[in-house]
């Protein structure tokens, strides 16, 4: 996440509330003809800044909270139960079995056990606590994903130069790093400010393993999984065993990623490879060159401030004729704007890439979209928390209601463009798409601009003759680049509008095309 140093206002409603699907109340937000929106009243005595959220197979919803606690939900009869207290700044949460959960607090992965069954935690286990702390505020820690095995993935924020570290520390101190001494001058914040301050790289990772994944059994044996992450906020192990994390833009991050994590790889944030055995050079000192060569690129970028500002946790769609999308996507949730995200793979050449689209949005469902799972009726269920940052708080249910929908099904690479396909057949060929390309400066620098900004002229638009598809040709493909396709005013055949009408694909690979079509 990514501090934001305006004065942020965030009204938390106090009584439950629907936004009715119903076409005749709805003038404003489309998405309301096909999803009903509802806020959960969260009893006063319950911290509305939600951390973690699972769905449990029951039907129940099990929340962490800010404040520490561990809180399940039954939405059949609004009874809210208090698990687990004492904890500190949980930000994910999985159940382990019929009574136990693991927790990811800031300092450990804890199991939690109701040894007695009587529906609170009886034993507070450390799982894992073998990664660094300095103190520094933003050392936050995500998770758990859960893979096939058992096995949990957590990820490590680095720390931020608004401070340096405290006078204890958990964990070895890099010998990378400015001086332990000058690190712990923070406290006094003018002298830091002015002077100290300057010799500290914007983010950094003094202690290990931060910026890091990490893997770990279920019986506490941890190993670095992968790195190269600034602030990875969300981590999520899809059902075909592939790990997903999303990124926030910063230095060395041009704009937010999505990866799809492989072990041993390195994504970006130089910072983490202190910890890399076999790398010598200093943070302060890496060049993107040094970089550039063993980088693993992102499958997907959200253009800042257009699509995301930091997103949060994938989700895998659940069924398609419950909740409306195609199974075998991805749901990706924000903390500064007002939607939910579509990613649609495309994997080329075995190198994971592919399409964002904007989903559900509006003010109904509002910001500080943080956790997310399905519940069992297929129904979202989303947590949100702000931390006195950019986000909002509470507890939302989303569902869809029985209207048919007209939108984008599969984006595919060809050799020599896009093919679209859709969900519903089009009333006619679409005679307005517009393309642009750009990419973005990989450098040290916070964020970066669009580099590059181009129109792009789809040499030709072709309607497939079964009406389900269109195929948009572009010459001149070039890996590397974001591409943006908006299909304005398109409707189906029975007049529906089109939702989701900005399609951006970034396209990695080329290389298993065309042989005429590689890097340009």
């Amino acid at each position: 996440m990514k501090i934001i140093h305006s004065a942020l206002v965030l009204l938390f409603a106090i009584a439950p509330f629907t936004f009715s699907s119903s076409a005749e109340q709805n003038n404003t937000n489309p998405w309301l003809d096909y999803y009903d929106i509802e806020r959960i009243n969260v009893p006063k005595h319950i911290d509305p800044q939600i951390g973690g959220l699972s769905a449990l197979k029951d039907g129940r919803i099990a929340i962490t909270t800010h404040h520490g606690d561990v809180v399940i939900y039954t939405p059949q009869t609004n009874n809210w139960h208090t698990f687990a207290t004492g904890l500190h700044l949980p930000l994910g949460i999985v159940q382990e079995s019929d009574n136990s959960f693991v927790v990811m607090q800031k300092p450990e992965l804890t199991r939690l056990i109701d040894q007695d069954n009587d529906g609170k935690a009886d034993v507070y286990q450390t799982i894992y606590d073998g990664f660094g702390m300095t103190g520094n505020y933003h050392e936050f820690a995500f998770g758990p994903a859960v893979d096939n095995k058992g096995n949990y993935y957590i990820s490590l924020n680095v720390a931020s130069n608004f401070n340096g570290i405290n006078q204890y520390i958990r964990g070895e101190y890099s010998d990378k790093c400015l001086d332990e001494n000058k690190m712990r001058q923070w406290h006094d914040f003018e002298k830091w400010m002015a002077g100290i301050r300057k010799e500290v790289t914007r983010m950094f990772s003094c202690v290990p393993y931060r910026g890091w994944v990490m893997k770990v059994t279920p019986d506490g044996k941890a190993e670095p999984f992968a790195s190269g992450f600034r602030s990875p906020a969300g981590i999520y192990m899809d059902n075909k065993n592939k790990l997903w994390v999303t990124d926030n833009q910063g230095d060395w991050i041009a704009t937010s990623p999505l990866h799809q994590v492989n072990q041993g790889e390195f994504y970006g944030h130089p910072a983490s490879l202190h910890w890399q055995k076999d790398w010598f050079i200093k943070h302060q000192d890496v060049t993107a060159d040094d970089l550039t060569k063993i980088r693993t690129p992102a499958a997907a970028l959200f253009p800042q401030g257009e699509l995301a500002n930091s997103p949060t946790q994938p989700l895998s769609t659940a069924n398609q004729s419950a909740f409306g999308l195609p199974e075998g996507e991805l749901l990706i949730g924000d903390m500064n704007m007002n939607n939910l995200i579509r990613f649609l793979p495309d994997a080329q050449q075995g190198e994971m890439q592919g399409t964002l689209i904007p989903f559900v949005s509006g003010d109904e469902l509002g910001i500080g979209n943080f956790r997310l799972d399905f519940a069992p009726d297929s129904s979202l269920w989303i947590g949100k928390i702000h931390l006195g940052w950019a986000g909002d708080e509470g507890l939302v249910k989303v569902t869809k209601n029985s209207l048919p929908m007209f939108i984008v099904k599969k984006v595919k690479l060809l050799h020599d463009g896009f093919e679209i396909q859709f969900n519903q057949k089009l009333r006619s060929a679409p005679t307005n798409i517009e393309v642009t390309r750009h990419t973005y400066h990989y450098h040290a620098a916070y964020g970066s601009p669009k580099v590059d900004l181009q129109k792009v002229t789809p040499s030709n638009i072709k309607l497939n003759s079964n009406g389900k598809s269109i195929k948009v040709d572009i010459d001149n493909l070039i890996a590397g680049q974001l591409y943006t396709i908006t299909l304005a005013d398109l409707t189906d055949a029975e007049g529906r509008p089109l939702m989701g009408s900005v399609l951006r694909y970034n396209v990695n690979n080329l290389s298993n095309l065309n042989p005429g079509y590689a890097n340009h």
